[in-house]
């Protein structure tokens, strides 16, 4: 028997990287889990490589539009019955530059992409949630929405973004079962990174070799931490052991960030 048995997870870029870890997890731990990306070829990829039958199924939506993120939450109740777990883990950004630098568009594409999905999905889910009196949602936030770093302030911007709109949900609905909490990874070199990080790095004027040096060298453990790492806390949030943790913060950082 899992600790998630007869649960029934969403998850918001679960195809890869940090979402795909917590996906596993959660299968590990008996949890039925609709994973969402972009990509189709992605999707079917990762329930190949999952291999856990009907425990977990794919839908395709780019959630950087509002009418996607309701349909995603719809179609996992739609799914599996019930909705009992959100993980709001898509996000990113791009274009970085000093904000002297910085257009518009970069500062909303990732204000959509992080914080807006993880409000509209959010909102969602309550739907389902509140009438039954219990779930869970966590929020994938970041180190950097605690300190920061130059230039990638649209970044930085919606991370703080995201904690703050978990200080205020969890307080709503703290009486009614369910947690609201925001996980804070340190660096990890996901997809997404790899993707993304160059540019960040030269926008900094720096390689990306060094950029991942820096994140490393902040840290009290002097290395990147690992996907593996966030999971672990997102199933302990998910599961019954978690029913007294909400409104918090949680730094997975390797002890970079202050508090």
């Amino acid at each position: 028997m899992g600790v998630l048995d007869g649960q029934v997870a969403c998850i918001t870029g679960g195809t890869r990287g940090i979402g795909r870890a917590i996906a596993e997890a959660f299968v590990r731990e008996g949890a039925n889990v609709v994973i969402n990306g972009r990509s189709e070829n992605k999707g079917r990829q990762a329930v190949a490589e999952m291999n856990a039958g009907d425990a977990v199924h794919f839908i395709a939506a780019d959630i950087k539009q509002r009418q996607n993120c309701d349909d995603l939450v719809d179609a996992t109740v739609a799914k599996y019955g019930r909705i009992d777990i959100l993980v709001a883990n898509a996000g990113g950004g791009s274009d970085y530059a000093p904000i002297v630098d910085l257009t518009d568009e970069a500062m909303q594409n990732a204000m959509v992409f992080s914080f807006w999905h993880t409000f509209w999905t959010m909102r969602k889910a309550f739907g389902y949630m509140i009438p039954q009196r219990s779930g869970r949602v966590i929020a994938i936030s970041s180190v950097e929405g605690k300190i920061g770093k130059p230039t990638i302030s649209p970044y930085v911007a919606s991370k703080h973004a995201i904690n703050g709109l978990v200080k205020s949900a969890s307080k709503e609905v703290g009486t009614v079962g369910i947690t609201v909490n925001a996980l804070c990874p340190g660096a990890i070199e996901t997809d997404e990174m790899k993707t993304e990080g160059p540019g960040a790095a030269a926008a900094m004027g720096i390689t990306y070799e060094g950029l991942l040096d820096i994140f490393a060298n902040e840290s009290a453990i002097k290395r990147l931490n690992e996907v593996e790492d966030v999971a672990n806390v997102a199933l302990l949030l998910a599961s019954p052991a978690g029913a007294g943790i909400t409104g918090s913060l949680i730094s997975i950082d390797g002890g970079t960030s202050p508090y």
